[in-house]
């Protein structure tokens, strides 16, 4: 039910607000931009969710500050410190493929990796304050960069099969 909520809410968002504003600018934008934010909304759902039902108990537990020892749980060898790694780095890689093509292609390496740096940040620092039983880590904003970086690699390598089937869903 607390997920329901924080859904309800995305779904209100986009109808309401995204949908109206991106539709008027074209299909291909329309496309582009509904895509970044069905994958943020599941970055949201895997990394923050439930939101909305746990902002009444931001203050009633501990922060947990960050751990900023990149890669502790590898060199102490601790837990599924591997399928963490990989895990990060695939959640961010249609960041990095997908930022450039909201931008319409102006965005570089740069800025790219910079947004992908910021989304990552603000998951880290919220995840404490949002669930008491979970903590930030340097290890995650670090793979989670790599994984935007990545994905620009994929964008670029697809940019001109990506911008030939919007420009053929333009002209629809």
């Amino acid at each position: 039910m607390k997920y329901l909520i924080d859904f309800m809410a995305l779904v209100f968002l986009y109808a309401f607000v995204f949908f109206r504003k991106w539709k008027s600018r074209g299909k291909d934008i329309l496309f582009v931009n509904t895509l970044m934010y069905i994958y943020l909304s599941f970055v949201l759902y895997f990394t923050l969710m439930p939101v909305i039902t746990s902002i009444p108990f931001v203050l009633n537990h501990p922060y947990a500050p960050m751990n900023l020892t990149p890669f502790i749980d590898v060199f102490a060898g601790r837990g599924d410190f591997l399928r963490q790694i990989i895990l990060n780095i695939i959640m961010t890689i249609p960041f990095g493929f997908l930022f450039p093509l909201t931008q319409k292609g102006t965005a570089k390496f740069g800025r790219t990796v910079f947004f992908c740096f910021l989304m990552s940040t603000g998951i880290e620092l919220l995840q404490p304050l949002i669930d008491g039983f979970r903590s930030s880590d340097v290890t995650d904003l670090i793979t989670n960069v790599i994984g935007g970086m990545l994905g620009y690699g994929f964008y670029v390598i697809f940019k001109p099969i990506t911008f030939w089937i919007l420009d053929k869903l333009e002209d629809e």
